[in-house]
Parts: structure tokens; C-alpha cells; sequence
């Protein structure tokens, strides 16, 4: 398999692929594909993960594609402005990620639910109580709202990240909610109550654009009906 990442503003990663080969993605993902190219979309693992990836912010049907020739090609496009990250997952023992990160990734890649292990960084966190795990030995495609930002904590150092700003860290870090102090930082500062804590060893990976903020500021332009 070999890939080229196309495109600036809304980017999109083109993939060729010999026969045999397999590259996954949820229903709807894929943007052009040459002949030669076999396509099977199911509830992916069986029905409970079906539905694990629906909390997780993804479809319930994933769609795998299969070339039947060598040198057959296939697109998967950005939803969003940003830019889309490969990440080779043999390098890892697992990545953590938030839902709607993922793009698109190698058959050989597992991808399944996961539940934050306190209850207040999935209540206050911003992204519930559900994350996706990937692992395995191929490639994984992700979703990078704006432009990414990657850091590589030591162990004990912290990193203090506005809800929604997460992209994927390593399983070694420590994923936890803090409270913001100071009653005119809360209501005057305009980054909420509480900031994501992340504590190292370990990579991590974070986006400059926090897409529901970005989707509430222009929802306050929108013309509404009045009654």
C-alpha cells in the first residue's frame, strides 16, 4: 500500500493498492476510487460494535474496499477544513482518540470503543464518556480540524488543553478533567468550566480548531424565523 496526502484547505489522502489489499472506513467516507476495486459494507465486528462506534461519533456500517488488481486507487476526503494525519500504528502500542477523528485505515487496523476511565472526564470532557482505541500493524488516517499540534510529554508533565482541542495520545497518558479556579475566569474567560488534563509519558496529539466552537459562533448568524 502506498499513499499521497492532496490538497490544502480541504485535504484528502489518495491510496493505491495491490490486489488483495483492504483499506476501511465508515459509510460515506470514500470520494473517488479507480476500477478494480471491490467494496462490502456491514455492521464491522458484529452489532455491538456497530453500535460502540455510534456513541463513538461514527456510522454504524463501516464499508471495507478491496482491490481486485494491482495499482488500484482510492480517495478519502476531509469533512472538514484541517488536515488529515497518517499515523503508522506499529509504532504504538495503541492510540486513544476522539470521536470523529477517524478517517480511514488498513484492514490489519483495529479500531474499537473504549470508556474514559473516570466518570468526570466523560461527563465534563466535552466528548462524553466515549473514545475510540486503535491498534495493530498498518496504517490509520486521521481527521485534524485546522492544522495539528503534537507534543511529546515527558513523564509527570502536564499539558492543559481547551474541551474539544484533543485529537490522540498514546495510551501511556493520563487523561483527566480539571476544574477551571476563579469564579471571573468561569464566567468571563470564555473557555468554559473545565480543561482537559493530560499528564505524560506519552504523545499527543491536538488541532487548533475546536470545530463546535467554530459551528456555535456561526450559528448565532443565522437568520431565524420569527414568530
Amino acid at each position: 500500500m502506498q499513499y499521497k496526502l492532496l490538497g490544502n484547505i480541504m485535504p484528502a489522502v489518495e491510496v493505491t493498492l495491490n490486489r488483495s489489499e483492504k483499506m476501511y472506513t465508515q459509510s460515506g467516507g470514500m470520494a473517488w476510487m479507480s476500477d478494480g476495486i471491490g467494496m462490502d459494507t456491514n455492521a464491522k465486528g458484529g452489532i455491538m460494535k456497530g453500535f460502540g462506534r455510534m456513541f463513538s461519533g461514527e456510522s454504524f456500517f463501516m464499508t471495507t474496499y478491496t482491490a481486485q488488481r494491482d495499482n488500484a486507487v482510492i480517495g478519502f476526503s476531509s469533512t472538514v477544513a484541517g488536515e488529515i494525519l497518517p499515523i503508522d500504528l506499529r509504532g504504538y502500542g495503541s492510540l486513544i482518540c476522539q470521536k470523529g477523528a477517524f478517517l480511514c485505515a488498513q484492514e490489519s487496523v483495529n479500531t474499537k470503543v473504549i470508556f474514559t476511565k473516570k466518570f468526570s472526564a466523560g461527563l465534563f470532557g466535552g466528548e462524553g464518556f466515549i473514545l475510540q482505541e486503535m491498534s495493530g500493524n498498518g496504517m490509520v488516517f486521521l481527521e485534524i480540524d485546522g492544522n495539528k499540534v503534537e507534543k511529546d510529554l515527558q513523564p509527570g508533565e502536564v499539558i492543559k488543553v481547551d474541551t474539544g482541542n484533543v485529537v490522540a495520545f498514546e495510551n501511556t497518558v493520563n487523561y483527566d478533567i480539571e476544574t477551571i479556579k476563579g469564579g471571573m475566569n468561569i464566567f468571563l474567560g470564555g473557555e468554559g468550566l473545565f480543561l482537559t488534563k493530560l499528564t505524560g509519558p506519552g504523545r499527543v496529539i491536538l488541532q487548533t480548531q475546536n470545530f463546535k466552537e467554530f459551528v456555535g459562533r456561526i450559528r448565532q448568524y443565522i437568520p431565524t424565523q420569527s414568530s
